[in-house]
């Protein structure tokens, strides 16, 4: 059983087996009613929920370090986002803004344009959600460069949707049965991708997986005046929290540029303040052609969108539009949350990033089964091998410190193959990251004892 704490608003109070009498009852109702594809990383059934924690409907506390996968970014229920819905949903809950106009929707456009990336005046285009806001790009791409191709990356995923789908590059599970897919995506290694054949080439080069672009498949496999965009990741999401090096993105930018490409950055998971900006790309100092974000925008309620250059977003009218897309409760809670963001969000997720890092760090010196420790604010990648020196992926480990982590009341999600994402929400504090490292470390003594991995 985990430790008890005073304060039933911060840490996990596990009162009954888990799951609860209640939530399995639930459990075998969502198994009779419930698409089968949905997978399920841990039997927790949310009941309500605040800041960082949730309970269950027999009472157990949990600490939500995955945030809905990256969605709940004020945390749950933020009194300001809660009340900017309440207040929207008392006077106007949907009027479709493709067809009429609403403050809220021209409100919220006006503060996109003016955080994204770059000096360039931007458009917005509104969605709901990040797989839409992926198709919403690819289809502007094609239409302002009059090209048909993309180039994406390996470990990538971009959504569920043909258009999604057919970009990512993670799982073949998302790809199983629904062929054929969208032609004319070409896959190139993201970043540090050890394995790249380029790197046996020239070993010395630390940028092999950009470079590898223009002098192997713009010569040999990719015609580069045919492709209409570049789509990557920031910081990969699915794939692995992976951090690209510090010249992959410039150097990647500068070849589409000479090329004419436009540079599409997918910032669904890592954008609105998760990395300690409010745009992972801005760590690069990268000012993309188009930029997909959905998840955290709204602190859970369904809204995407694409912010692209105002030059680049000059499709006719007609050329695509959505029902709900931009609906105005969900951009009153968008309008809230960003101002929450700007305010003290992004200053929190930078500092209890550090802790989180280096306190995982410290665990990394305890047990060389974590491989890797990578991330920025609060998107962060603790990587599980089986040992250091050949860096072999364990996802047994991995998967076994979720379940352990379960059963202390702590909700933690996997990616990639065997790394372990931290994406709490942006509220999150001192004591709830202290006691995630500590339960790991205490998980790890079991499961890796340090005299014995």
């Amino acid at each position: 059983m985990p430790r008890a704490t005073k304060d039933k608003n911060c840490l996990p109070g596990i009162v009954t087996a888990l799951p609860g009498p209640k939530a399995k009852t639930l459990i075998a109702k969502d198994k009779q009613y419930i698409s089968s594809s949905y997978t399920r990383g841990a039997p927790v059934v949310a009941h309500k929920a605040w800041g960082a924690m949730i309970e269950d409907p027999d009472g157990n506390r949990f600490l939500d370090f995955c945030a809905g996968i990256a969605v709940c970014s004020t945390g749950h229920c933020h009194p300001k986002v809660v009340e900017a819905i309440n207040n929207q949903a008392n006077s106007l809950i949907h009027m479709s803004g493709t067809d009429f106009y609403y403050e809220p929707q021209i409100k919220l456009a006006e503060t996109l344009a003016g955080i994204a990336p770059g000096k360039s005046p931007k458009k917005v285009f509104y969605c709901n959600s990040g797989a839409e806001a992926v198709e919403a790009g690819m289809k502007l791409a094609r239409y302002h460069s009059k090209r048909p191709r993309f180039i994406a990356f390996q470990g990538s995923f971009h959504g569920r949707t043909f258009g999604g789908m057919s970009l990512s590059c993670s799982k073949v599970v998302h790809k199983r049965y629904f062929a054929p897919l969208l032609p004319q995506i070409d896959h190139i290694p993201y970043a540090n991708c050890l394995r790249c054949a380029y790197k046996l080439t020239y070993p010395k080069c630390e940028m092999h997986c950009v470079h590898i672009l223009e002098d192997y498949y713009f010569k040999h496999v990719i015609p580069p005046e045919e492709v209409a965009a570049i789509v990557v990741e920031a910081i990969q999401g699915e794939g692995g929290y992976v951090v690209p090096p510090p010249e992959f993105h410039q150097t990647l930018k500068k070849i589409a540029e000479k090329y004419k490409i436009l540079y599409m950055v997918d910032e669904v998971q890592s954008g609105m303040g998760r990395t300690g900006k409010m745009f992972a790309i801005e760590h690069w100092g990268i000012e993309p052609d188009i930029v997909a974000v959905a998840k955290g925008i709204a602190s859970g309620l369904p809204l995407g969108a694409i912010i692209a250059k105002a030059d680049v977003m000059n499709w006719e009218p007609g050329s695509h539009a959505s029902t709900f897309g931009g609906n105005p409760v969900a951009c009153a809670a968008a309008n809230a949350t960003i101002q929450l963001l700007e305010s003290e969000l992004m200053d929190n997720a930078r500092k209890m990033g550090e802790i989180l890092i280096k306190g995982f760090r410290q665990l990394q010196k305890r047990f060389t089964v974590i491989g890797d420790v990578r991330g920025h604010g609060l998107m962060i990648g603790i990587e599980f091998v089986t040992d250091r020196r050949t860096m072999a992926p364990d996802p047994k480990l991995r998967d076994a410190v979720v379940e352990e982590a379960y059963k202390h009341g702590i909700i933690l999600l996997g990616c990639g193959s065997n790394t372990l994402r931290l994406c709490p929400p942006l509220i999150v504090n001192r004591e709830q990251c202290e006691f995630v490292i500590d339960t790991v470390g205490k998980s790890l003594e079991t499961l890796a004892p340090p005299g014995k991995n």
